[in-house]
């Protein structure tokens, strides 16, 4: 008999977002064909969650998770967050700042190149995680 792979299991993600913004659920959807449980919450005030959880204004992007004890700002793609569950790095968490064009949730017709930054809470500068060129 042959033992069947493994599904990747995952914490719950909470996702909050605008009530009324589209990608946000197109982001959602892309985390959950990627196989994470999404608690998505639709507040009135995502910018006060970016506050309690550290996001600059230069990291920040229309909705933020929480995973495990780490923040996920933006378009990050699923793949990502799985390597940083995996890898357990020393970091507050991860963004793709601004919507970049062709990041998830962002498919439209247009790619962009864009980078997933991790960063800290304290005042060390964000670091490039992984690069998305054409």
């Amino acid at each position: 008999m042959f033992a069947a792979p493994f599904a990747f299991a995952a914490p719950a993600i909470d996702v909050h977002s605008d009530p009324n913004c589209g990608c946000c659920g197109a982001w959602v959807a892309h985390l959950e064909e990627n196989g994470f449980d999404v608690n998505h919450h639709r507040d009135g005030d995502v910018r006060q969650v970016k506050i309690e959880q550290g996001v600059t204004p230069k990291l920040a992007s229309c909705h933020t998770a929480i995973i495990d004890g780490y923040v996920i700002e933006g378009h990050v793609p699923a793949d990502d967050i799985k390597a940083l569950l995996d890898e357990r790095p020393d970091v507050a968490g991860l963004a793709v700042p601004g919507m970049p064009h062709g990041s998830p949730g962002m498919e439209t017709g247009r790619v962009d190149d864009f980078a997933v930054l991790s960063f800290t809470r304290d005042n060390r500068a964000p670091e490039i995680f992984r690069e998305y060129t054409q």
